[in-house]
């Protein structure tokens, strides 16, 4: 017999126990192909530019709330203000009318008519009054000033160094630092050349008194 030679279809033997993947060698990992830290690298760089976008649109809109907020302070202050501006105006043209009724309370106080139950009545309205926030200014012997006076009269008195209100022929009234009403006064001022006058007196004292001594010593 002849031997038979073993041909090219025949496998080589396997050891057992290994499978047919582990005796064929493993193809080698295609060119260009990307590493698998590449792509997580690319996720981290998207989820990054998410989040800026994210707290750039928080911090504009941060921004609008604060701005809102700003203007709505200041909407409230102006209401808060114009409301207060309201009210003086208001309490401001109710005493005005009221002013000539004060005066002739003033007046009844003077003649000393202000009796009985009108001296209760006149003496509430000018309480109440009071508590509105009017107050009543001018005083006899008090320096003129034209930003609260209203001058009527006018007269020269010896006795006076400036212009001096030397009577109140109705008194002034204020609401806080907003006067609305002057006091109208009469006013007086120096008399026109008494301070010349003064002053030549003044020189002429000491010859009296040398006169009076029997006059200066004689060398």
């Amino acid at each position: 017999m002849t031997e038979e030679t073993p041909g090219f279809d025949e496998k080589p033997d396997v050891p057992s126990g290994a499978t047919s993947d582990d005796a064929e060698p493993k193809a080698a990992p295609e060119e260009g192909a990307a590493p698998a830290g590449d792509g997580h690298a690319e996720n981290n760089a998207g989820l990054v530019a998410q989040l800026d976008q994210v707290r750039t649109a928080l911090n504009e809109r941060t921004a609008d709330l604060q701005r809102l907020q700003a203007e709505y302070q200041n909407y409230r202050r102006r209401v808060e203000r114009d409301r207060i501006a309201v009210k003086e105006i208001a309490i401001a043209n109710l005493l005005t009318e009221l002013l000539p009724v004060l005066d002739d309370i003033g007046r009844a106080r003077e003649h000393g008519e202000l009796v009985g139950g009108f001296k209760s009545v006149a003496e509430s309205l000018e309480t109440v009054a009071a508590k509105m926030g009017l107050q009543q200014f001018g005083k006899e012997g008090e320096p003129f000033d034209p930003t609260i006076h209203e001058a009527l009269m006018h007269s020269y008195a010896p006795d006076v160094t400036e212009t001096t209100c030397v009577a109140i022929l109705q008194p002034g009234y204020r609401i806080g630092e907003r006067t609305i009403r002057p006091a109208r006064v009469a006013v007086a001022e120096p008399q026109p050349g008494a301070q010349t006058v003064k002053a030549e007196g003044a020189e002429e004292t000491p010859a009296a008194d040398d006169k009076e001594n029997g006059g200066p010593d004689e060398g």
